[in-house]
């Protein structure tokens, strides 16, 4: 479509949630509310921080590579946009203020979204969150008449959500991660930092860490959709060549304007494709 959104959310247990349900007292610390709740989800001492129902996490960031087509003979541009914008702001970092900007502006611009486990991950976090939160979203929200008339983020296979896990998993073990996909794709997969550290650096309060590992994984999910873009014929060579092409001077331009973590990425990115060039 014209507008594409390659999105990723990162979530953390909410300890409200954990408060409420459990019945513990504000009282309490943060760390041991999480700690409870993971114990309630099964945690073992392989598995301490086992995945829990989405609806009693809280969304903590929001990442997007976005590509938007122009006019005929036009270039298209790409733009990496992150919720909250100002990590150190507690009015930005608050959950209802990330939830409903980001849903004002789907409602809005109406993109096709491109995700790893999008349609029954990241989208169906949005929607709980959103009505814990009682946050809005009528225009989000607004169903066509028929499905071909318009944009329906809640209609299952509507091309409006492409979920790469959808397309390229299978049963159990044949689902791969976005990481084992994008590695062998020459592509950064998970670099300092997984989901898996994301809960304790935000009890730590390093939220803008959280932002920056939530980047790099939207750039990592867009270049695996251009990559399965060439596969079914939507680039040929010389485009997709053309298309990483334009990822890399995004990358150089968010750098250029501080964010520095993007460094090693790129280093990554460098490092894979040469060995792959290589095999």
């Amino acid at each position: 479509m014209e507008r594409v959104w390659a999105f990723d959310l990162e979530w953390v247990p909410d300890p409200l949630a954990g408060r409420l349900l459990h019945g513990l007292p504000a009282s309490v610390p943060d760390g041991d509310v999480l700690a409870a709740m993971w114990r309630a989800g099964g945690a073992t001492e392989l598995d301490p921080t086992p995945f829990l129902k989405t609806a009693v996490c809280r969304i903590v960031s929001i990442a997007v590579v976005e590509r938007r087509a122009h006019g005929k003979g036009e270039e298209p541009t790409l733009n990496l946009l992150s919720l909250p914008r100002s990590p150190r702001s507690p009015e930005e970092s608050r959950e209802s203020a990330v939830v409903a900007t980001f849903l004002e502006a789907l409602g809005k611009h109406q993109p096709q979204l491109v995700g790893f486990n999008s349609r029954d991950s990241d989208l169906k976090i949005l929607i709980q969150r959103a009505v814990v939160l009682g946050v809005q979203a009528a225009e989000f929200s607004r169903r066509p008449e028929k499905p071909w008339e318009g944009i329906d983020y809640f209609a299952r296979g509507a091309d409006c959500n492409v979920d790469l896990k959808e397309i390229l998993g299978g049963w159990g073990k044949s689902v791969p991660s976005l990481h084992e996909i994008a590695v062998q794709s020459g592509i950064p997969g998970k670099l300092d930092v997984d989901g898996n550290d994301v809960a304790g650096l935000w009890l730590e309060g390093r939220l803008d860490e959280i932002v920056a590992y939530n980047e790099m994984d939207a750039l990592t999910t867009y270049l695996v959709w251009l990559r399965l873009a060439h596969f079914t014929g939507h680039f040929n060579d010389a485009g997709y060549a053309e298309e990483q092409a334009r990822v890399r001077a995004l990358v150089a331009r968010e750098i250029a304007g501080g964010k520095r973590h993007l460094e090693r990425y790129l280093a990554e990115w460098d490092r894979l494709r040469a060995a792959i060039a290589a095999r």
